[in-house]
């Protein structure tokens, strides 16, 4: 992708902008759910697509418009985007046990096919298309800007990595208002996914796989929705792929000791070799997914400690005027509290 040489044009206040119809795929979702909350709180007509309806009238505020169904559904889809002016696209198939390659490509590739001929067809002010910054794989030798190669490490980063190639081809050949944004590792409060790491660490079972100094990239969940808003507003913004992340990215000892100091504990100190864990997920995976059964070790868990995660924001700010505003330590005391108060910790 080409960098363009812009200068910003993002609104200083996104919120104070005309109240716009808005649809959000994947709004039952940590980021999504988020997204959901501040977009209504602002005043916009918001409507989602679950396929849980009454778990997302539960979840959601009551103003949110629910249709019930998949946005692998076409006809889901065209009712969906019907008579809505901005489209966030988030919905997406992670990594659960159990689930085919096709399924992945269904749901990450399909639907944003479905999403973005439907939204054309409706004439859609703008259109967020959610990536992720695991398009890039590992970073050696980082920071990465937008223009890193893609190089996907598994069916989750393919068939996000397709998605965002279809949606940036599909705005160049017909001229549509679709913005990217690639996240950085998203965490704050409602997130699940580092909560092993905050609870090993709290409870002194840590151990580091490997050496412990590649690089993580984190953006609290509040300041990527400020990246994806701006996004939507922001003239210059069409046809751009913008990596959201946080100010800094630091290696895993650095958070590890940050996350220990928070519980007013020492930095951990144990590591151990990573490959044979690695097998142990390989083997974990082997057993348990022709089953249906969770692993209780995944190999992509262990690439956490192996792949590093480090990349440039310039240009998110350079166009979007985007400026992160939670810092990391203020973000992993929130997100600590938080799990103590919800009883996870």
């Amino acid at each position: 992708l080409e960098t363009k040489d812009l200068t910003p044009s993002a609104p200083s206040l996104y919120s104070s902008l005309t109240m716009e119809r808005v649809l959000v795929t994947g709004g039952t979702g940590f980021t999504g759910s988020h997204l959901v909350r501040d977009l209504a709180r602002d005043g916009h007509s918001v409507r989602v697509v679950a396929r849980d309806a009454a778990r997302a009238r539960e979840l959601l505020p009551p103003e949110v418009e629910v249709i019930a169904g998949d946005v692998t559904d076409p006809e889901v889809v065209t009712r969906a985007v019907r008579g809505r002016e901005v489209v966030y696209h988030l919905a997406a198939a992670f990594r659960v046990a159990g689930i085919p390659d096709s399924r992945y490509r269904e749901i990450n590739f399909d639907a944003t096919r479905l999403l973005l001929e439907a939204a054309r067809a409706e004439g859609v002010r703008r259109f967020v298309h959610c990536s992720t910054i695991g398009v890039h794989g590992h970073i050696e030798n980082g920071p990465a800007d937008e223009t890193w190669p893609h190089t996907p490490g598994d069916i989750y980063q393919e068939t996000k990595s397709e998605a965002e190639k279809f949606a940036l081809a599909f705005q160049r050949q017909h001229d549509f208002p679709l913005a990217v944004v690639r996240p950085t590792a998203i965490y704050g409060p409602g997130d699940l996914r580092l909560l092993k790491l905050f609870r090993a660490i709290a409870h002194r079972r840590f151990v580091m796989l490997g050496k412990g100094t590649v690089c993580l990239h984190m953006v609290h969940v509040s300041d990527l929705i400020a990246g994806m808003r701006l996004a939507a507003e922001v003239d210059d913004a069409i046809g751009e792929a913008f990596i959201i992340g946080g100010d800094e990215y630091i290696t895993l000892n650095c958070l590890a000791a940050r996350i220990a100091a928070l519980c007013e504990l020492p930095a951990p100190k144990r590591h151990l070799p990573v490959w044979p864990v690695y097998a142990a997920g390989a083997l974990c995976e082997m057993i348990c997914v022709p089953l249906r059964v969770e692993p209780p070790l995944y190999r992509r868990r262990v690439t956490f400690f192996t792949k590093s995660r480090a990349f440039r924001i310039d240009k998110a700010k350079r166009v979007l005027g985007y400026r992160p505003r939670v810092d990391l330590d203020s973000g992993l005391a929130e997100t600590m509290n938080w799990y103590r108060e919800k009883g996870y910790l």
